[in-house]
């Protein structure tokens, strides 16, 4: 039995969280709101909220957990040559943070397989919007001929990013908004991007799962080294094209 967490409840120790083999492996608590400040402090303890509309707020907290290290991202054949045409053409832009809401509420319509209807709830939205606006979240862009094509959003704290979800209306635009933040991460001594949970397109990026104590010993430590600068554009590429 997980524990209902009323407003100044603490969360629990991720240790807590249930079990690989359980019927919901790594969910840790539940609660009835999503304040920024709960969403604040959650990441800063390795936990993160996912659920379904009609269902409370779940938190989650999974052993393994699914990271990918910037220097560890894999570029093939056909996307490198993608990056190079991308740093050619100026039709092609990378912006950063130029319409975060936007950018979420595409993720949010973005149809993914094996999933009906979307996580990203306007409760999800007004949180992680709360936080950009409090500097803490951000989306990275790919746009074409003016128009934002694809890109994804996430939480940065110190020298760590929590990736959240990404979108593409055009042939690897997702991927495009992902080098360019993967790039720019490694530019910045970033040694660990969270992916949550494994999904085979994140382990073909050269993510990879690594125990939950593993990532929380690296989380203590980023989270309290000099946040990253933002923003940035598509010259970035240049170091992994």
């Amino acid at each position: 039995m997980i524990p209902w967490l009323g407003p100044l409840d603490p969360f629990p120790s991720p240790s807590s969280a249930l079990p690989p083999g359980s019927p919901a492996p790594g969910l840790l608590a539940a609660s009835g709101e999503l304040p920024p400040t709960r969403l604040l402090d959650a990441y800063r303890r390795g936990i993160f909220p996912w659920y379904s509309p009609g269902e409370p707020v779940l938190w989650w907290s999974p052993d393994p957990r699914m990271v990918l290290a910037p220097d560890r991202f894999k570029v093939a054949r056909s996307l490198r040559k993608t990056l190079k045409a991308v740093l050619r053409d100026p039709a092609f832009e990378v912006r950063v943070d130029d319409d975060f809401i936007a950018v979420m509420r595409a993720c949010a319509g973005a149809a993914r397989p094996g999933q009906d209807g979307t996580w990203i709830t306007d409760e999800i939205v007004a949180a992680y919007g709360a936080l950009h606006d409090m500097g803490f979240a951000h989306s990275v862009e790919t746009w074409f001929e003016g128009r934002r094509v694809g890109g994804l959003y996430g939480v940065g704290l110190g020298r760590m990013f929590f990736g959240e979800s990404m979108f593409s209306e055009r042939t690897d635009a997702s991927k495009i908004a992902l080098a360019a933040l993967v790039a720019h991460l490694r530019m910045h001594g970033v040694q660990m991007l969270d992916c949550q949970q494994n999904t085979a397109h994140l382990a073909s990026l050269g993510a990879r799962e690594i125990p939950r104590d593993a990532f929380l010993q690296h989380l203590r430590a980023a989270i309290d080294e000099p946040a990253v600068p933002w923003p940035f554009d598509k010259s970035v590429l240049r170091q992994i094209a």
